[in-house]
């Protein structure tokens, strides 16, 4: 029985794999178990931020490791203390919840959110507005939050107490946005949704709104925080910050990691025994997320993401099949003219090119790290793949 053979035997057919087994990888290259060499400009989806086992980051791991791996939330460790530091300072916040994934940082974010309002306003003040074609999780919370139809059914009953608006439609959000509203949680760009970014103006309500109305603000930057914009949060490149911000992807460099960051105005809402996580916080976790954070917090490193985001856009503009592109930064939709996003994908994978794909678009997400030499190669073999 080969790998995949085994694979599928024993684990649950969750996910539309592609045929291919990796064994190992360095910087951008992935390696299959036949030695195939694949350039990656998905890095597992932008958890690889600083590409694959990174010399500084498996340093950083493997010492942890040799000192421990994990202990209680009952007790403290000096690597979370740190890495928590690190962390709220780089992203301009007053306290941080550590869990394990996206998911479980927006879970965090919503209870927070309704919490408040519970404290200052009592019963009835718990409704959430969240945007069409947004994404938050696979919990049934967090799917419930997401704004696809496409993702409520099967589980039902889901989560009450969602509303949804349409990005970017400011009286939509204004009609919406009521007495029983508690907060309004969104994504810059909306990276499943097909790397839509949000307009500034649009933005620019929803914290006029919340504020006029004491509501929470909550943005979800699982996919655009940790440097993927050439900004530390995706906010920054709107002037914006909001009351409470979630991140996981990239944050740990590909250990499991998520974490729910508050301002002031949020930061002693939840106590002991109103929430809490297991592996969060978890040691060699921390040490990963030092290790980017040594690279993501800092603003020449921000800024060469910037040029080389500049430098992808010049490259794929230039091929005849790209007819437009979207997000920001090192987060890159590709919307192609005469072919399938899914086609394309594959096209790829069989020429040594790993990408993604969202809605109808071709999606880019490589390593922060990745360097110029490697893009090139990338968007030779992708030229290639979408003039066949």
């Amino acid at each position: 029985m080969n790998t995949i053979e085994k694979f599928n035997e024993n684990v649950m057919a969750t996910y539309g794999r592609y045929p291919l087994v990796m064994e190992s990888g360095s910087d951008v290259l992935a390696t299959d178990e036949n030695g195939k060499e694949y350039i990656d400009f998905g890095s597992g989806i932008g958890t690889n931020s600083l590409g694959y086992c990174n010399n500084d980051w498996v340093d950083a791991v493997c010492s942890q490791v040799k000192k421990i791996q994990h202990t209680s939330n009952y007790y403290y460790t000096k690597v979370q203390a740190d890495f928590a530091e690190k962390l709220t300072e780089a992203a301009g916040m007053e306290k941080v919840f550590f869990g394990n994934s996206g998911a479980e940082a927006n879970e965090c974010a919503i209870k927070i959110a309704r919490k408040y309002s519970f404290d200052k306003y009592g019963k009835g003040r718990h409704n959430i507005i969240t945007l069409v074609n947004s994404f938050h999780g696979r919990t049934v919370t967090t799917l419930s939050a997401t704004g696809q139809d496409v993702f409520h059914n099967y589980f039902f009953p889901f989560t009450e107490g969602f509303i949804y608006v349409t990005a970017n439609d400011i009286e939509d959000l204004r009609a919406k946005a009521d007495d029983s509203v508690c907060a309004i949680m969104f994504e810059y760009i909306q990276g499943e949704g097909g790397v839509n970014a949000l307009n500034k103006d649009f933005v620019d309500e929803i914290f006029r709104i919340a504020e006029e109305k004491d509501i929470i603000t909550i943005s979800d930057e699982v996919q655009t925080g940790v440097g993927r914009t050439g900004e530390f949060l995706a906010g920054d490149n709107f002037g914006k910050k909001a009351d409470v911000i979630t991140l996981a992807k990239g944050i740990a460099g590909g250990l499991p990691m998520g974490a729910c960051l508050t301002g002031k105005k949020c930061s002693s809402v939840l106590t002991a025994g109103t929430h809490g996580s297991t592996f969060g916080g978890n040691p060699v976790c921390c040490a990963g997320g030092l290790a980017v954070l040594k690279k993501a917090a800092d603003r020449s490193f921000l800024d060469e993401i910037k040029k080389k985001a500049e430098y992808f856009r010049k490259g794929l503009s230039a091929i005849e099949e790209v007819s437009a592109l979207s997000g920001i930064g090192l987060m890159i939709g590709i919307t192609i003219k005469n072919k399938k996003a899914g086609d394309v994908a594959k096209s790829c994978l069989d020429k040594g090119l790993l990408v993604l794909t969202a809605k109808d678009k071709v999606r880019l997400l490589p390593p922060l790290t990745i360097s110029y030499e490697d893009i090139d190669k990338g968007l030779k073999i992708l030229a290639e793949a979408l003039s066949e």
